[in-house]
C-alpha cells in the first residue's frame, strides 16, 4: 500500500467477538481507539433539517477534501433498529444516498478535431481552454457526434458550459449563446478520414460515421494496441508506448507482426526500444504464451465492430473454430444472444475482406490457437443453459468477478436483456436494463439473492 500510495478508512465493523455496541458511531469510535483509522467527519443528527444541514455542509466542504466523493450516506446510527428495519431485495431500508449534482464550470471552446477510433469511427472532440473542474484540469471533451453537436448547437469559439458525467468524463452541457463571438464557427464531420483520406461511410443508423480505408494507419495502431491489451490477448507488456514504437520503427504492420517479433530479438535489444534486455524477454515470453489463448480472446481482439469480449464469448461458445465462424451465415449468427441484424452483418462482411482473411492465415501460420479447447464439463454446473445479465453498481464484486462466477458454474453472461435472458442482476443504480427486465417479465435478482443461488 505504501508503494503505491494507498490508505484507507474503515467505515463499518461487522464482528467484534465479545464486545457488542448499539449504535455504529459506538463502533467506530471504539475503532479508532484501538489504532484504526475510521471514516473521517461524521456528522450526527436529530431531525431532517439537521440531517439536510450535514449535506449541505458537506456539498461546502468536498472540493477542499484531499479525496473524492461524489455524494453522502444518511444511516439509522442505532444497530437494533436497523435489524428491525431490515432490507429490501437492493438495499437496507436504514440507509439512504444523497447524491451531489455534479460540478459546472464555464470555459471557451477553441476548436474541434476528429479522432479515427480502432473500428474506424470518426469521433469529434472537443479542445476547450484549460479549465479546473472537479479537482482536475480539464482540455479536451468528446462530442460523441454530428447530431450532439447539433442538438446543443455547438460552435468553435463559443463559450460552454462543463461537467464531469458520473464525476469522471468531461461532457459539454450546454452552449452559452449570449456570450457567442461574431467570429465563431459552425462544424462539420469531413466526408474523408482525416488520417488516410479514404471516404467516410455512415452506420445504418446514419449517426456516425467510419473510415473506409482498408489499411488507415490510426485505425491500425489503435487495434494493434487493442488487440495487445488485457481486454483481448492481454499480452503484457505490450502498452501503447510498446506498440507504437514498434510500428515507428517498422517492426509491427498488423497484428500478425507481433507473433514474428521472436526473430529480431537481438536487435530489438540492442535498440533498447522496448526496453533492454530482460523486458524484451519478457514481452517475447509474454507473446508466446498468448499464442495458447482462447479462441473467444483471439475474436475480441480483431476488433471486428460489435464484438466485445462478451460477445466473442457468445460467438465462440457456438462456433467452436476460427473456420466455423469465418463460415457462418448472418442467419446462423442472429440465432445467438446479442447477435441483431447489424451485428451479424458486420461480422460475415469483415471475415468476406480478402486482407482479413490472409490476416487470419498469418495469425495460424505463427501458432496461434484456432480451435476452442475442448473441456468436459466438471463440478457443479447449476447455471448450465441460464444466460445473465448485470447491471447497475455491485457492491461485493466486479463485473468481470460476478461473470467468472457465473461461467464457472455453467453459465453465460449477456450484455442486454432480451426474451431469452434469465436472470438480470441488479446492483445500485441500476438504469434501462432493469427497466427492460421489468418489462419482459425476466427474473430480477439482488446481490443477496445471488449469494444465496451459488452457495
Amino acid at each position: 500500500m505504501e508503494e503505491r500510495k494507498l490508505d484507507i478508512w474503515i467505515f463499518n465493523l461487522e464482528i467484534a467477538e465479545g464486545r457488542s455496541f448499539s449504535g455504529h458511531k459506538e463502533s467506530l469510535d471504539w475503532l479508532a481507539s484501538q489504532g484504526f483509522a475510521v471514516i473521517p467527519d461524521i456528522i450526527m443528527a436529530q431531525t431532517a433539517d439537521q440531517v439536510w444541514a450535514g449535506i449541505q455542509h458537506i456539498a461546502d466542504i468536498r472540493y477542499s477534501l484531499n479525496y473524492g466523493l461524489d455524494g453522502a450516506v444518511v444511516k439509522v446510527d442505532d444497530l437494533q433498529m436497523r435489524r428491525e428495519l431490515g432490507m429490501t431485495s437492493k438495499v437496507p431500508r436504514w440507509a439512504v444516498a444523497y447524491k451531489y449534482p455534479p460540478e459546472r464550470q464555464e470555459t471557451v471552446l477553441e476548436d474541434i478535431v476528429v479522432q479515427v477510433g480502432r473500428t474506424g469511427k470518426l469521433t469529434p472532440l472537443a479542445i476547450l481552454k484549460p479549465v479546473r473542474l472537479a479537482e482536475t484540469t480539464v482540455s479536451k471533451a468528446t462530442l460523441h457526434n454530428q447530431d450532439f453537436i447539433n442538438e446543443k448547437d455547438i460552435m468553435i469559439g463559443d463559450a460552454v458550459v462543463l461537467q464531469k458525467a458520473g464525476d469522471i468524463i468531461p461532457e459539454v452541457v450546454s452552449v452559452v449563446k449570449e456570450k457567442r463571438p461574431a467570429d465563431a464557427r459552425p462544424f462539420e464531420m469531413p466526408r474523408f478520414c482525416p488520417v488516410c483520406g479514404a471516404p467516410v461511410a455512415t452506420d445504418d443508423g446514419g449517426i456516425n460515421i467510419f473510415c473506409t480505408g482498408e489499411s488507415c494507419p490510426a485505425k491500425d495502431a489503435r487495434g494493434i494496441i487493442y488487440f495487445a491489451s488485457k481486454d483481448a490477448m492481454d499480452i503484457e507488456g505490450m502498452g501503447p508506448s510498446a506498440v507504437e514504437a514498434l510500428i515507428s520503427e517498422g517492426y509491427i504492420k498488423d497484428v500478425s507482426d507481433i507473433f514474428t517479433l521472436k526473430q529480431h530479438k537481438e536487435r530489438l535489444i540492442e535498440e533498447g526500444i522496448i526496453g533492454r534486455e530482460k523486458s524484451v524477454s519478457n514481452i517475447l515470453a509474454a507473446i508466446d504464451r498468448a499464442k495458447e489463448n482462447g479462441l473467444n480472446q483471439l475474436v475480441t481482439g480483431l476488433g471486428i465492430r460489435g464484438i466485445g469480449k462478451q460477445t466473442a464469448k457468445i460467438l465462440t461458445s457456438r462456433f467452436r473454430s476460427m473456420d466455423q465462424i469465418m463460415a457462418a451465415k448472418p442467419e446462423e449468427l442472429m440465432e445467438l444472444q446479442d447477435f441483431g441484424e447489424t451485428t451479424a452483418g458486420d461480422l460475415v462482411n469483415w471475415f468476406e475482406k480478402p486482407a482479413n482473411r490472409e490476416l487470419i492465415e498469418k495469425l495460424r501460420a505463427a501458432g496461434v490457437r484456432m480451435e476452442m479447447e475442448e473441456v468436459q464439463a466438471a463440478g457443479d454446473q447449476r447455471f448450465a443453459g441460464k444466460t445473465f445479465v448485470l447491471t447497475g453498481t455491485l457492491s461485493r464484486y466486479t463485473r468481470d468477478q460476478a461473470s467468472a462466477i457465473i461461467e464457472s458454474f455453467g453459465g453465460k453472461t449477456s450484455s442486454s436483456v432480451s426474451k431469452k435472458t434469465d436472470y438480470v442482476l441488479a446492483g445500485e443504480a441500476a438504469g434501462s436494463k432493469l427497466t427492460k427486465a421489468q418489462s419482459l417479465g425476466v427474473a430480477v435478482i439482488s446481490e443477496e439473492e445471488f449469494e444465496d443461488m451459488i452457495k
